[in-house]
């Protein structure tokens, strides 16, 4: 069977995934290290794209276009955007868009528009994309008797929760309350990263699914760089999980 991709960002959201993989072959391609191998028993190659869309974009057509793969997965962390939400909780994407992609008005408000196209050129009415429903209701399923554990580095009194959402994506590290209210009230996400929507955008070139799986380590306020740092190990941790509990449904 061919493997599915698994994408993370960052060492710690990498580390928790290789480090369980067995039979590991390595691959160096456009400065990326990809990890060909099984973990639980499943046939994935899991790759470092670091840091943002373009990154995102090159690593997902590499999974594609080199190594086969029939499904794509971005593993890691978000800012949380949705009042509600809380550090920890985990937000799986129903849908994507990529919110710094559009045109500015006459007014200079920007208004957010699909990747690659603009109303005078072009012009799509869809915005993001949305992932497949045979493939997330089989998520839901296998999730749906899923406990999280509290985190140590927030007391350990709340059990975070899972939530299926929009997660927006945006070359931006968001450390505003104002641009997070905006963000939430303009266009309804519940978190909010860096990656996801652009792996969404190749995958869906190739009519390949995707997934993204996303836990809050900040909510993307003006004190989201400290709590960044404070749980960014817990909750790339809940995410890596995750992922292994899914493959056996992808």
């Amino acid at each position: 069977m061919r493997p599915v991709g698994v994408l993370c960002a960052i060492p710690q959201e990498f580390a928790f995934l290789a480090d369980n993989l067995t039979g590991t072959e390595i691959t160096e391609r456009a400065g990326m290290v990809f990890h060909s191998g099984r973990l639980d028993g499943h046939q994935v190659v899991l790759g470092r794209a670091g840091m943002g869309k373009v990154n995102a974009g090159i690593a997902a057509t590499l999974l594609l276009e080199r190594f086969d793969c029939r499904l794509l997965l971005f593993s890691g962390i978000a800012g949380g955007l949705d009042p509600a939400l809380s550090v920890g909780d985990v937000v799986i994407a129903d849908h994507v868009v990529q919110h710094d992609a559009g045109y500015y008005d006459a007014d200079e408000a920007f208004i957010v528009y699909q990747a690659g196209h603009l109303p005078f050129f072009s012009p799509k009415e869809e915005l993001g994309h949305s992932a497949d429903g045979p493939l997330l209701a089989r998520v839901q399923a296998a999730l749906s008797a899923l406990s999280l554990a509290p985190l140590s580095a927030a007391g350990g009194e709340r059990a975070p929760k899972l939530h299926y959402g929009r997660i927006l994506t945006g070359d931006q590290f968001i450390n505003s309350e104002t641009l997070r209210e905006r963000l939430f009230r303009e266009l309804g996400g519940a978190a909010v990263e860096m990656e996801g929507a652009a792996m969404a955008q190749a995958a869906a070139a190739f009519d390949v699914p995707w997934l993204v799986v996303r836990t809050l380590s900040d909510l993307a306020g003006r004190d989201s760089h400290f709590d960044f740092r404070l749980f960014v190990d817990e909750v790339a941790l809940s995410s890596a999980l995750i992922v292994r509990r899914l493959l056996p449904v992808l």
